[in-house]
């Protein structure tokens, strides 16, 4: 029976952000093969980045992302925006 395994990789790990790349292979008699395309999902050192990090990435990745980022954020979070707002206009 093949066993499949996850491998993650940190691209492009800056003190302000980190593109992490999820991809499942398959091995079939010692050769490791890709399944499916990877998951994908950047993240930006600031209070909301900083805390998606904690919730969704795991050990040792989460911290080496820590080690480079600091303790403090370095992106600020953007105030009073969610998703599709930047085309409400002004509320005044």
């Amino acid at each position: 029976m093949a066993e499949t395994t996850e491998k993650i990789t940190l691209d492009m790990l800056t003190t302000n952000s980190v593109s992490v790349k999820r991809q499942q292979y398959v091995d079939v008699n010692g050769i490791e093969h890709p399944i499916g395309e990877p998951w994908r999902r950047a993240y930006v050192n600031s209070a909301a980045g900083r805390q998606q990090v904690q919730d969704e990435v795991p050990e040792p990745y989460r911290s080496a992302i820590f080690a480079v980022w600091g303790d403090e954020p370095t992106v600020a979070d953007p105030v009073g925006e969610s998703p599709g707002e930047e085309d409400a206009g002004s509320a005044e």
